[in-house]
């Protein structure tokens, strides 16, 4: 009895995935709502030719990827709309794949929504859910699932890093590292199958398993060099956490406002001010920053402060980065005091620690000796910011990474979950291939391949496709 080679072939289909409805066009505003010099109106599937014709009056479509200009009229009452410019993608060699239309009009909301009503009335026509231009280019091939995370990523990017980050993996360098993976596992189960088929008519070398343990080997240590990649990309994607944390008084609340350039916090020379956390997101050196301010740290009398302080210690421990805020003026600038001074305020072990040595304007000159990550600042005069945000970006750098320098970074949780999954399995193939149970270890790759397979959407891409494409605009 054949027990490998039919399940091999069956896994290595890719199945055609039913993700959107057949003989439906349709239609969504693309460009950003508002009032705007040009509004993009995109359309996809059969019908996107006859709306061209519906709305221009022409026989035909423009010639293909050509910008023509039209006078755009609503079918109904043969009014003008606007006049604008029309392009025709006829399918394959389209975003989507299918048929596809656009219509650049000028971006007044008179002009976008008596276009939208007019499409809306053409038979055939819907409006677009969000993603779903991008879910029919996935539907048809167009892009693997990393490669549309990497697009909604890339639209979603307000730092040069994370648009550097998000354009790699749109541009499929996650997708084929994965693919690259998926292809050697391919290959060790089809060996492997083949010497269980086949070795009692001794038609297969006996090295053959030896070289797909290797095979294995190696890949199980690619992919857990993977995942120990420190969450770069996921901070990158998502932006480092970083707390303001230190005694009350000492100019965190300044601190913040410094940053920001703007009146973000109040700021009062009573001690205790600060009782809630507040938080605002920067760009420091191309890198994001969630940056929050909390309450001083001590043990407070008032109820209400104490919550504040319960909520400071919370969002400390849960920070990427730490940046304790000192008094200048009441700590010795020596490695034994700056440390003994951190230690105070409880950072969370292993989270890195910049020291900022505010109110530097009342010292007479004096600078940190040696020790962790310090700056002296004065949030008063604004000495001293240069440095702090040089030192924050190299910070930030060392937690992010180079997102264009080696491997591509995992951004995604998903991704996490599954190749922790799939090294699982390849270690769990390891150790039945020592035992001798040949039918369990190809069983225990087959799983690994479909964990990498979950990832691009190769297979079993359902029940994900949803969460990824909800995230999208409409007219993506």
């Amino acid at each position: 009895v054949r027990r490998g080679g039919t399940a091999l072939r069956t896994a290595s289909r890719r199945p055609r995935l039913s993700l959107c409805g057949t003989g439906d066009t349709i239609f969504a505003l693309s460009s950003a709502p508002g009032r705007c010099g040009v509004a993009v109106i995109r359309a996809s599937g059969p019908g996107s030719a006859g709306l061209l014709r519906s709305l221009t009056g022409t026989p035909g479509p423009p010639p293909p990827r050509v910008l023509a200009l039209r006078r755009i009229r609503d079918p109904r009452s043969a009014e003008t709309l606007d006049r604008g410019l029309v392009v025709w993608f006829p399918g394959p060699n389209s975003f989507t794949g299918e048929d596809c239309a656009e219509l650049h009009v000028h971006g007044g909301p008179a002009v976008v929504s008596g276009v939208l009503q007019a499409l809306g009335r053409l038979p055939g026509l819907r409006p677009a859910e969000p993603g779903e231009f991008t879910r029919r280019a996935f539907a048809h091939g167009k892009l693997d699932l990393t490669a549309a995370e990497g697009l909604r990523d890339l639209i979603a990017a307000e730092t040069e890093a994370q648009r550097r980050q998000a354009l790699r993996q749109m541009e499929g360098d996650l997708g084929r590292l994965y693919q690259r993976w998926s292809h050697a596992l391919t290959q060790a189960l089809a060996h492997l199958e083949a010497y269980i088929d086949f070795s009692e008519d001794d038609n297969v070398e006996e090295e053959v398993l030896a070289r797909v343990a290797v095979t294995v080997r190696a890949l199980l240590q690619e992919i857990r060099g993977h995942l120990r990649d420190g969450r770069r990309g996921e901070l990158l994607r998502g932006g480092v956490r970083a707390v303001i944390a230190g005694p009350p008084n000492v100019g965190k609340s300044s601190l913040l406002n410094l940053l920001c350039r703007r009146p973000a916090a109040i700021v009062s020379p009573s001690a205790g001010t600060t009782r809630d956390v507040l938080e605002v997101a920067l760009d420091i050196g191309g890198y994001p920053l969630l940056l929050s301010d909390t309450a001083g740290l001590r043990r407070a009398a008032d109820p209400v402060e104490r919550e504040g302080v319960r909520r400071a210690r919370e969002r400390l421990c849960q920070a990427d980065l730490v940046l304790a805020v000192l008094d200048a003026t009441s700590v010795s600038p020596t490695p034994a005091a700056l440390g003994a001074a951190l230690a105070a305020l409880e950072p969370p072990p292993g989270t890195p620690c910049v020291l900022v040595l505010n109110k530097a304007d009342l010292l007479g000159g004096a600078t940190p000796a040696q020790g962790p990550p310090a700056t002296l600042l004065s949030c008063k005069t604004g000495e001293g910011l240069e440095a702090l945000l040089e030192l924050l970006a190299q910070q930030l750098a060392q937690l992010c990474g180079d997102p264009l320098s080696g491997w591509p970074s995992l951004t995604q949780s998903r991704h996490s979950r599954h190749l922790g999954a799939c090294a699982a399995a390849l270690g769990r193939f390891g150790d039945l291939g020592d035992s001798g149970d040949l039918a369990l270890a190809a069983e225990q790759l087959r799983l690994a391949r479909r964990e990498l397979g979950r990832i691009t959407g190769h297979v079993g891409a359902e029940d994900v496709l949803d969460i990824i494409f909800r995230d999208f605009c409409v007219g993506k």
